[in-house]
């Protein structure tokens, strides 16, 4: 049965402990899953995989619903979240990277997830846990904060109902303040090569790409393949 749909890949219920999460396109799982046992056996809260063939990962079940939907009907936590996502990413900057993840920024050796945000976290009882590995890399922490907080800063909102938008921006704001105020390293300076670096995704759309530029005070140049609808992908 299928559960959820993703950029690149749909997760199907398999039975009540196990989900098969495909890929769309070719795509091997192999080194995601790895560094997914790497983390676990490290004692960060990953799904523990069960199985994996090609494009197929099979991981256990989780029960829960996601930080963001969370936020979205008990906005009163968005202090407690913003402290939750912070410590994840803290706790996970102190894992040396494994041999073989690649460097897109040159330089660092702790894992970077590159996509830790809210959508992300899947609160279950047993504790917060982070999903959704393909484009964690070895590089350093400021890196990893700076995506999230340009990934959430410069996201549209237009899937919340127009009369509560201009709370929901708000509720983003103190969340992002939040978060920065919580988490240990800094990503000011590295949002000028993580903006370049997400405008790089054929996934970003021109309003967000107009945003992101704006973030990290940016040239109008660095976003054209953007806005002209020519940018590569990123391999997953």
């Amino acid at each position: 049965m299928l559960i959820g749909r993703g950029r690149a890949a749909d997760v199907y219920a398999l039975d009540a402990d196990r989900v098969l999460r495909r890929y769309r396109t070719p795509y091997s799982c192999a080194a995601e899953a790895d560094l997914m046992r790497y983390l676990r056996q490290a004692g960060y809260p990953v799904p523990a995989v069960l199985a994996v063939d090609g494009g197929d990962l099979v991981m256990e079940r989780l029960y829960g619903r996601d930080m963001l939907a969370d936020l979205a009907s008990r906005p009163w936590r968005t202090a407690r979240h913003a402290r939750m996502l912070a410590a994840l990413h803290d706790q996970l900057h102190q894992i040396t990277a494994p041999e073989g993840l690649r460097r897109p920024f040159g330089t660092g050796e702790r894992i970077v997830h590159l996509d830790l945000h809210p959508s992300n976290v899947m609160l279950t009882a047993g504790g917060p846990v982070v999903i959704d590995w393909t484009n964690a890399a070895a590089g350093p922490p400021g890196a990893d904060v700076a995506m999230t907080y340009l990934i959430m800063a410069s996201s549209d909102l237009d899937a919340v109902p127009p009369r509560i938008r201009p709370a929901a921006s708000g509720l983003r704001r103190v969340f992002l303040r939040r978060f920065r105020a919580a988490v240990r390293d800094d990503p000011g300076p590295y949002l000028a090569q993580v903006a370049r670096y997400r405008l790089a995704d054929v996934n970003v759309r021109p309003a967000e790409a107009a945003r992101l530029l704006r973030l990290a005070e940016l040239d109008a140049g660095d976003s054209e393949g953007v806005i002209r609808g020519d940018a590569h992908r990123r391999q997953p």
